[in-house]
């Protein structure tokens, strides 16, 4: 049980913070690193990919089971016990020693993040009111930026120097600490749970009623086309900038750096000017900013120069997208369903990225990286039309209206 009088919301946030750091670190840093795993343990490139694959597919699958009992036991519990999952997945990495068993440890990784992708949206949603989320969401995801400025950075660098399990030991030990700050300062918030009886049965039958819904069939594709693109533009980009630049490790590295640096510029900014003018327009405005750069970048990078800037952009079109959408999606339905709908948005997101990923190596052996970029701009372009036709924006509608006026949670900031 939770201590209370030791919750504050920015201790909150900082624990929230620090899983998003490590979790989407350990993510990232595959794909950077890639050419380096391939190397140690003799993958093929067109093999590669599967390990994002094999997270994704287990990520699907454990968030899709853990979403209903989110809701029914709250999302602290689950955050704790997926942390701390994670953190043995990820020490279990360094005993990986041929592509199957990192396959594996990928696997359980995954199943782990399962654990975390709704419940970690899904707290915040709980935890703030409707007109703090933005803000909330931006500065909780600015973990995922400055793991692209400090952790990408230095885990590309410790897998050259000391070989590719180095990379994901730090993380582990980064979300080993988080695990600790959960179980100390991050309370259970007071909402409403699910009050049904759970049994495999009502979680499909749950399921079932949620997809009825228009509005979650569009929120569950529009993830779909988001984390498709970014596994067939972000998984093969570090490979192509090896062979088409010549390039090393830590060129890769201070990609991502100043990549990381756009992004926790812009993602706060972008959660609070959600708040104040709606969610729809900024994530339509990265869509189409992003579909531009990935077009672009097989035709503009003649030097690292551009693709910096290039990679820049694309992350400040990240950071315009992801916490409005994220507080978007938590408004869409009531709140003893939120962790249901989260999950499945993540699961399908995961599918995606999976397929993205499987894609991704077939289409750079055969067609080259051009392939991957066109068919992602495709791709996220149809999540711009998706969220402009289908998407509802919550302000002015009852459900948000509700969350306006509801009282922040013990210890939550006040509204302005």
């Amino acid at each position: 049980m939770a201590r209370r009088d030791h919750s504050h919301p920015y201790l909150v946030l900082f624990a929230l913070w620090l899983m998003v750091f490590s979790a989407s670190s350990q993510v990232i840093i595959v794909s950077p690193i890639l050419p380096r795993i391939g190397e140690a343990l003799n993958i093929p490139e067109a093999l590669q990919g599967w390990l994002i694959t094999s997270y994704a597919v287990f990520l699907s699958i454990f968030a899709l089971i853990i979403g209903p009992i989110s809701d029914k036991f709250g999302r602290r519990l689950v955050i704790l016990l997926g942390c701390g999952s994670m953190a043995v997945a990820l020490w279990l990495h360094g005993v990986a020693d041929n592509f199957t068993q990192l396959l594996t440890v990928r696997a359980a990784a995954g199943a782990a993040g399962g654990m975390l992708s709704g419940a970690a949206v899904s707290y915040v949603g709980d935890y703030f009111p409707y007109n703090k989320r933005g803000w909330a969401n931006g500065w909780v995801m600015s973990g995922i930026a400055v793991g692209q400025i400090i952790g990408i950075p230095i885990g590309t660098l410790l897998a050259d120097w000391f070989g590719f399990k180095g990379a994901f030991l730090m993380f582990a030990g980064t979300m080993s600490m988080t695990t600790v700050l959960i179980w100390f300062y991050v309370p259970q918030p007071d909402v409403q749970r699910d009050t049904n009886k759970l049994t495999l049965k009502s979680a499909i039958a749950g399921y079932r009623e949620l997809l009825g819904r228009k509005v979650v069939v569009a929120a569950s594709a529009t993830y779909f086309l988001m984390f498709f693109s970014i596994g067939l533009y972000v998984i093969y980009l570090p490979t192509w900038l090896e062979s088409h630049l010549g390039v090393e490790a830590t060129a890769i590295a201070s990609l991502f750096f100043v990549g990381g640096i756009a992004n926790v510029i812009a993602g706060p900014s972008a959660g609070k000017l959600s708040d104040r003018t709606g969610r729809k327009p900024l994530i339509i405005v990265s869509c189409l900013g992003l579909a531009v750069v990935m077009v672009l970048t097989t035709f503009a990078t003649t030097s690292m120069f551009m693709a910096y800037v290039l990679f820049g952009f694309a992350m400040v079109m990240f950071a315009l997208r992801i916490s409005p959408l994220q507080s978007l999606m938590t408004a869409l339905v009531e709140e003893q369903r939120r962790g249901a709908l989260l999950s499945l948005a993540v699961a399908i997101g995961q599918v995606g990225i999976g397929i993205g990923g499987a894609v991704a190596g077939l289409a750079y052996v055969k067609y080259g990286y051009v392939s991957n970029t066109v068919t992602g701009a495709i791709a996220i372009l149809g999540m711009a039309i998706l969220v402009h036709v289908s998407l509802p924006e919550p302000r002015g509608q009852r459900i948000a209206a509700q969350d306006e006026v509801m009282p922040p949670p013990p210890g939550a900031p006040e509204s302005n």
